[in-house]
């Protein structure tokens, strides 16, 4: 059966962020973790899961999603380096990439003009002090949603085409060597579509990814402080690393320092998978993630993925 094409403006989008409207059980939020997310049925037409689906999350690379779009947008032809960039940044999360458009395109202007197109209600530009950082956009599971509602109803074909296209092929390892298989790739059954994004675990992997044997579940034991240099992506993990005093500063600086940053879960590692599920693209999910200051990589995909994977079985029930 066909899915029904729901205009993005329904009422259904718009449910309040404490509702919880779906099938089953929710999945439990384990203790220090921050989680929010939204599914969206398009069969029904209407959201079937939700929690603190407007709280504001630093975006990591799920913002690249609007990076892409507003480059797309802008023009008709697509030459052949910026193709590769587009695939590169993402199918594989690669940060030069969407530097390189984020510089060229006017940096927080392009998420400026994308809130407004996409109606994105929670999500505004790095701050102003640190205007080069990409990842430090905020943005809500709720607006995450409404993004990829407009690549599918709303999106000229070939935006929303050659965008998709890439997410289905997403790679199980980012360009940075971290394993991108948490969440919806090593939670829920193919076929599915993903952007994650990752932020606060430094610049080095704790296990470098390798693709043929990528899992969610790395070996790492070593806290993520949030050290590495600040180059104004992922990487860049607190805005207070451009200070070469922040640079390996412990956990108790790191929280003193979070308040009026106007960076959400400013000292905290995120990790976020978005994404379609399900035949013909049924489900579109968001699940961001904030995790304690001086979590592990590895515990912190595992909170991660289990979540995803629970949310996902409550709705399909």
């Amino acid at each position: 059966m066909p899915l029904a094409v729901v205009p993005i403006a329904v009422a259904a989008l718009a449910a309040p962020a404490h509702a919880a409207t779906h099938a089953g059980a929710p999945p439990r939020v384990p203790a220090g973790t921050t989680a929010a997310w939204v599914v969206f049925d398009r069969q029904a037409g209407k959201i079937v899961a939700t929690r603190n689906a407007h709280r504001k999350y630093r975006s990591a690379s799920v913002v690249k999603i609007l990076i892409a779009i507003d480059y797309l947008e802008g023009r008709t032809s697509v030459p052949a380096a910026d193709a590769r960039l587009l695939k590169v940044m993402l199918r594989s999360s690669d940060d030069d990439a969407a530097s390189a458009f984020w510089d060229r395109l006017g940096k927080g202007q392009i998420i400026v003009r994308q809130a407004r197109r996409l109606g994105l209600s929670d999500t505004a530009p790095p701050p102003a002090s640190k205007p080069g950082f990409w990842g430090y956009t905020s943005l809500s599971a709720y607006d995450i949603v409404r993004t990829y509602r407009y690549l599918l109803d709303r999106a000229e074909p070939r935006v929303r085409d050659t965008i998709l296209g890439h997410l289905r092929r997403s790679t199980p390892c980012g360009t940075d060597g971290f394993d991108q298989t948490f969440g919806i790739p090593d939670g829920v059954p193919r076929p599915w579509a993903v952007k994650q994004g990752w932020s606060g675990f430094g610049t080095t992997p704790p296990v470098r990814c390798d693709a043929r044997t990528a899992t969610a579940a790395s070996r790492d034991t070593s806290p993520a402080t949030g050290s590495g240099p600040a180059i104004g992506a992922r990487a860049a993990v607190f805005s207070y690393a451009s200070d070469a005093k922040a640079i390996g500063a412990p956990i108790s600086w790191i929280a003193r320092h979070a308040t009026g940053s106007g960076v959400p879960d400013y000292g905290r590692p995120v990790l976020h998978t978005t994404g379609l599920a399900g035949q013909g693209d049924r489900y579109i999910m968001a699940v961001l993630t904030a995790h304690p200051a001086g979590g592990t990589w590895s515990s912190s995909v595992k909170r991660t993925t289990t979540l995803t994977r629970d949310l996902y079985r409550s709705v399909t029930r």
